[in-house]
């Protein structure tokens, strides 16, 4: 639905723009071909220029990684959002290159999923004995239960039935198979038992017929459901986000959840009893679930599909990175240093890829707990999209107090703690011996750049990702979106043009968008997307300059904004 007060134009794949606007711009060298549009011409350039043309190759953009990705290779946005059942989701070769030859086992599955418990909730939780007590019919309120009802959230406190509660423009739910509630965004999950249970009812209803439901849309509503069995996820949105867009933000969800159980365990529990409160397990980890639809509310990271990178000169980048690259060990897979929801480095392993919703997933949990802070920890987590059968152990801790730079050290081996804890000593030694460490505080004082940097007058803000390195750069939203409405206003405005360029029935290469408070420009390319945004007292003439001045400025600052040179162990 096209939001008021705008006008929208755009082309379709083969296409070229309307005739309207190509009047309005004039033969360009660069990134414009002769006949004035957008449109990718036939030749496509393989090498690495100053001012790439709009038909370059996949890997040739700027971001793009000169020594292989760090990332699986996905298709982008429609790799999230295709049609998958719950077990092609879990056990795809392709989503778990480093699955290791033998499956984890249950026991092992039990105890890691015991000590993340502990860590979530302060109490241990004996997975095998909650099973065994749940079939003999004598399960009492467990620990965590009882520690979730003396800690209820303001969210829980919420009552369903007041105006208030139905005014929240997105609300998420889950429910099992059988109906039983696990999760609601807002209001107490009891209190919404018997919604969920109409909202299984239809689920069950169109499957009878061999049928399946995936959306409702009445009165501005869109009703959005995603099945993944043995869980049910369900959106209720007045926003401007497609119906994909939502079923992408339901399947993080999803993600989230097996990041916590794994997926052998979840179908391990549900196979011995279909309507198994899952709550119980899940108990204390609502904050973690909570952060996570904020992250999607407000970080473009996730509607992008990628990541951003933390703006860093590309010898302090190289230094970090080899530094991380020496201060390795035996059962070392991932080696991440970040900042906020931004990356600082990654090493991996050779031949083992991580993907970015395991990333986004980390960051996730990372900003949702201080606790991290405190000291060393060493927690199982499971990375879904890398290997949902079992848990790593994550070593995760900030370099300093007073610095914004966390450390997590992605281990093999439950046993390790006290050789990775050692990685880290040795990276610090090597940072403080290459003499960058200064060099990182300063890039932290200023962790986003200004838009005013890249020189083009209209400009406000834009959003620039790299299809094949899987990372992406926008600048700090500043004035005239200086209030949190305006933010979300502005990321809204982008969901929308995102949906209308990845629509799967007529998906748009390029969209020019004229509002009552800005202009609007999208272009999809096989090996780039860019949105910007500008003044609306800008032409489209004036648009179609400014995209090739921003892309020659990316160019020129690629080595700053992305990371080009990944390193292995």
């Amino acid at each position: 639905m096209r939001p008021p007060g705008s006008s929208v134009c755009g082309t379709e794949p083969g296409q070229v723009l309307p005739r309207g606007m190509a009047a309005d711009v004039h033969k360009k060298k660069g990134w414009e071909v002769p006949n004035g549009s957008l449109a990718p011409g036939d030749g496509q350039h393989t090498e690495r220029s100053e001012s790439p043309t709009p038909g370059l190759a996949q890997g040739t953009e700027p971001g793009a990684g000169q020594e292989g990705a760090m990332f699986v290779h996905t298709r982008s946005y429609e790799d999230l959002t295709s049609p998958e059942d719950g077990a092609a989701v879990a056990r795809s070769p392709e989503e778990r290159p480093g699955e290791p030859a033998e499956p984890t086992s249950m026991e092992q599955i039990s105890k890691d999923f015991s000590e993340l418990s502990t860590q979530l909730t302060g109490m241990a939780l004996d997975l095998e004995e909650e099973m065994r007590q749940s079939k003999e019919g004598k399960l009492e309120p467990s620990p965590q239960t009882t520690r979730r009802d003396s800690l209820l959230s303001g969210k829980e406190e919420e009552d369903v039935t007041m105006d208030a509660w139905r005014m929240h423009r997105k609300h998420v739910f889950v429910l099992s198979e059988a109906g039983k509630p696990v999760y609601s965004r807002y209001g107490s999950e009891e209190a919404l038992s018997s919604t969920m249970g109409v909202m299984m009812a239809l689920v069950s209803f169109l499957e009878a017929e061999k049928n399946a439901i995936r959306s409702i849309h009445a009165d501005g509503y869109k009703v959005v459901f995603v099945r993944r069995s043995p869980l049910v996820l369900v959106a209720v949105a007045r926003t401007r986000q497609s119906e994909q867009e939502i079923a992408h933000e339901l399947l993080y969800i999803y993600y989230q959840i097996l990041s916590l159980l794994t997926w052998t365990q979840l179908n391990h529990i549900f196979q011995q009893k279909q309507n198994y409160d899952l709550r119980r397990l899940l108990a204390g980890s609502e904050r973690i679930t909570d952060n996570l639809l904020d992250l999607m509310a407000h970080d473009p990271s996730f509607l992008m599909g990628a990541v951003r990178c933390l703006p860093l000169a590309a010898s302090v980048r190289d230094a970090v990175s080899t530094s991380l690259q020496q201060a390795k060990a035996k059962s070392l897979v991932f080696s991440i240093l970040l900042s906020g929801n931004q990356l600082v480095s990654l090493v991996r392993k050779k031949d083992q890829f991580l993907h970015p919703i395991d990333l986004h997933l980390l960051f996730n949990l990372i900003s949702s707990s201080s606790s991290f802070r405190e000291g060393e920890a060493w927690t199982p987590i499971c990375l879904p999209k890398f290997n949902s059968s079992g848990f790593f152990h994550a070593h995760i801790s900030y370099l300093e107090q007073e610095m914004d730079l966390c450390l997590l050290l992605v281990s093999t081996d439950r046993e390790d703690f006290f050789t990775v804890s050692d990685c880290k000593r040795r990276f610090q030694e090597r940072l403080r011996r290459r003499g960058v460490h200064h060099a990182l505080q300063e890039a932290l004082r200023t962790p986003f750049y200004s838009v005013a940097q890249v020189g083009i007058p209209d400009l406000r803000h834009f959003i620039y990702k790299s299809k094949s390195s899987g990372l992406f750069t926008s600048p700090k939203i500043e004035a005239p979106y200086v209030r949190e409405e305006e933010k979300e206003r502005l990321l809204g405005l982008y969901q929308y043009l995102h949906s209308r360029a990845h629509n799967s029935s007529r998906p748009l290469k390029n969209i020019y968008f004229m509002g009552p408070r800005e202009n609007l420009l999208a272009w999809v390319t096989s090996a780039f997307e860019l949105y910007i945004c500008y003044s609306p007292l800008g032409t489209k003439a004036g648009a179609i300059s400014a995209v090739n001045k921003l892309m020659k400025w990316i160019r020129k600052e690629e080595d700053r904004l992305f990371i080009l040179t990944p390193q292995t162990y």
